[in-house]
């Protein structure tokens, strides 16, 4: 089972965890135009893999391999993050079912559900906590 974890937890184990990592899951274009965590505060960078790929939106075959290449191994803490929480937690199962034993969803995701006014990042989520991003 893949635990759900607030961003805030996410950012807390950031500074705290020499093994935690966040993976963010999104497109390409979500990474150019939405933007992307921030985590230069605490001397990493999120690691970039998408789960589904634009625009045809099939899932990412690779995705654990490329997990591999991109150095994390077992022993991390894996936090994954999309735009709202759904397809991080498929991206978690996957990982966990390949053998990473530490695998967490962000809940929220990264812009969160839509508001009252149909517009995102200010219910829940990564920037709506108030947390450091950046557009790339």
């Amino acid at each position: 089972m893949v635990e759900n974890i607030s961003p805030r937890q996410v950012w807390e184990a950031l500074q705290n965890n020499p093994d935690a990592r966040l993976v963010d899951v999104r497109t390409d274009a979500e990474w150019n135009y939405v933007g992307i965590p921030d985590l230069s505060p605490v001397g990493q960078e999120p690691v970039l893999i998408p789960w589904q790929v634009y625009p045809a939106m099939q899932v990412n075959g690779a995705f654990t391999g490329q997990m591999r290449r991109a150095g994390l191994e077992g022993h991390h803490h894996v936090y994954f993050l999309c735009r709202s929480g759904v397809r991080s937690l498929a991206a978690a199962r996957a990982a966990a079912a390949d053998g990473f034993p530490h695998v967490y969803n962000i809940d929220g995701g990264f812009e969160g559900p839509l508001d009252g006014d149909g517009h995102r990042g200010t219910a829940a989520g990564w920037k709506a906590e108030g947390l450091p991003w950046r557009q790339k």
